[in-house]
């Protein structure tokens, strides 16, 4: 009976670091996303710089410098 008992404590030991390892796991993870989600953001809001005036047409816009 005593050897069954110290056999699940030993897998509950083993449980709760596998969970707090996943656990890191996962909150990293979280974290590169949200690095990501705002690089994203950053590079859709300079596209939207770049593009083209959306109320003008293209033959009334200015060109470039180097015309």
């Amino acid at each position: 009976m005593e050897t069954r008992l110290t056999d699940m404590e030993t897998l509950l030991m083993h449980q709760e670091n596998t969970i707090q390892q996943l656990n890191e796991v996962v909150r990293e993870q979280q974290r590169m996303i949200d690095g990501l989600r705002a690089e994203v953001q950053q590079i859709k809001e300079h596209l939207q710089a770049l593009s083209p005036s959306v109320n003008r047409l293209p033959s009334e816009e200015e060109p470039p410098p180097h015309y």
